[in-house]
């Protein structure tokens, strides 16, 4: 009520005083409605910025009392950040009405965002000001900027690949991962379909893999499935996971670049079965070795009481194949236990010419020419000068046996000076081996050969992998195979 006869009193004031301006309605009702019950903060303040009547609402936002507030000016409580300058007064006084926001600073130190509409009376002389309290809004509207801000740092910062697609599948944004993935600009993508980021179209089994993947989507909210992509010499695999509507018509897709993760099982897959052919090898030539001994002396007794001329061709077999038993049992024992090494600096010419010379006649036997080229200067190898022998034997073996109708071998070492390796190939003119067999190549009893066992390029990759090399196999179907064997010329 003291409020109310204050206004009043002001109001008989105004009246009396026709050189403030301010000329009030003689309808009361409408006077009321219009300003004193007004949802919205109206205050009239004079060019000084002294303030000279405000209603209820305006009294609630500025948190003061009709007194408190009339003994003050407008100004007093814009909120000046830095020392600023009341911009929106100086566009007033050029514009004589404006529109803006500012921050307001109430008496009790609280800060209120204020949107208000002013505009400058020059036949009454004085200001009215509409505000709004918008200092919600403002939060709301900050929080969702913070939220858009976090998301793009998400969005544009995650180590995996994002596509952002509609139900038309039309792309609305992928960040740098995904376009990197796919070797595309995102500029590129954006408004074009999700089918031909994919290449869906390109392949049945991909536009299949695909369909069913929506489907699950579309009824789950949630679905994934694994692509491969083809590249030169090897294939990358990607894992796709996907949200459906993320937000109204936004689904969201997150690729992840699972190769090396796979290469990895894969390693741990073969190191499994390494161990177990290892814990049987074991046991198994053991067990084979002992009556091994046996027939090896019962035979040569029989040879020494028997007439070599008469029985001399089934002694020399029964000898070649005990051999080739014992041969298969030391490959065996080979993978059961670690073995003995002395790394030594080697020339490796010394090595490749001693088992091109061990391998000659056989080669002649099937026809075969082997020829070799040494690149010069070739340093050591620090080595096990053994282990290497074994494994040009074992892998110039296979490449005579794949040429049953004679061919050549060419054999080239050379040193990558830049990587510090020594650089062996050894080529056959064989049938060659088709792709999808080659990543199986030095697997437990994986062979191509109608008798191989596989234990000999296995126990070869294990005795380059343990001198910190690497084999690589370059193949043609029809034409044949290269072997390149890379192994460094320092310790470490």
């Amino acid at each position: 009520m003291g409020t109310n006869r204050f206004i009043l009193r002001k109001q008989e004031d105004f009246h009396r005083n026709k050189k403030e301006g301010i000329v009030l309605k003689d309808n009361e009702q409408l006077y009321r409605t219009l300003f004193l019950e007004a949802i919205d903060a109206i205050v009239f303040w004079d060019r000084s910025g002294r303030i000279l009547l405000a209603n209820e609402a305006a009294l609630k936002i500025f948190e003061c009392t009709m007194e408190e507030f009339m003994g003050k000016k407008l100004w007093d409580f814009v909120y000046l950040e830095n020392g600023q300058n009341c911009q929106w007064l100086d566009k007033l006084n050029q514009t004589k009405a404006v529109r803006d926001e500012l921050l307001f600073k109430m008496p009790n130190g609280q800060l209120k965002h204020l949107e208000f509409t002013s505009k400058y009376m020059s036949a009454e002389k004085y200001h009215i000001t509409i505000f709004r309290n918008v200092s919600d809004r403002y939060q709301m509207e900050q929080t969702l900027h913070d939220s858009e801000e976090r998301f793009r740092k998400v969005f544009e910062g995650s180590f995996d690949g994002m596509v952002l697609w509609n139900w038309d599948f039309k792309i609305l944004d992928i960040n740098p991962v995904a376009a990197e993935y796919f070797g595309c600009r995102r500029e590129e993508v954006i408004g074009k379909t999700l089918h031909a980021l994919l290449h869906t179209d390109d392949d049945e089994k991909i536009q299949k893999d695909f369909l069913r993947h929506l489907f699950k989507l579309k009824e789950n909210g949630v679905a994934d499935y694994l692509i491969t992509v083809p590249r030169t010499n090897y294939t990358k695999y990607y894992e796709i996971i996907s949200k459906g509507n993320l937000t109204s018509n936004m689904n969201l897709t997150v690729i992840r670049d699972i190769t090396e993760k796979r290469a990895m099982q894969e390693q741990l897959r073969k190191s499994d079965t390494l161990n177990i052919v290892g814990e049987l090898a074991a046991g198994i030539a053991h067990e084979i070795r002992n009556p091994m001994t046996a027939l090896k002396g019962f035979i040569q007794l029989l040879q020494s009481s028997m007439k070599e001329e008469e029985h001399s061709l089934y002694f020399n077999v029964i000898t070649s194949e005990l051999a080739r038993i014992e041969s298969i049992i030391t490959e065996f024992l080979v993978l059961a236990k670690p073995q003995a090494t002395q790394f030594q600096n080697h020339d490796i010419r010394k090595i490749m010419s001693d088992t091109i010379d061990l391998l000659n006649a056989q080669a002649l036997m099937h026809n075969i020419q082997i020829s070799c080229h040494f690149h010069e200067p070739l340093p050591d190898v620090y080595c096990e000068g053994n282990q290497i022998k074994q494994v040009f034997i074992n892998i110039i073996k296979n490449a005579i046996e794949v040429m049953p109708n004679g061919g050549n071998i060419g054999i080239k070492i050379q040193y990558e000076k830049g990587k510090q390796l020594i650089h062996t190939s050894i080529r056959d003119e064989g049938e060659g081996i088709p792709e999808d067999k080659i990543e199986k190549l030095g697997e437990p009893f994986y062979t191509t050969k109608e008798r191989g066992t596989g234990l000999g390029l296995m126990i070869s990759y294990k005795i380059i992998k343990e001198h910190k090399g690497m084999i690589d196999v370059e193949s043609k179907v029809g034409e044949g195979t290269t072997f390149h064997i890379f192994l460094p010329t320092q310790n470490g």
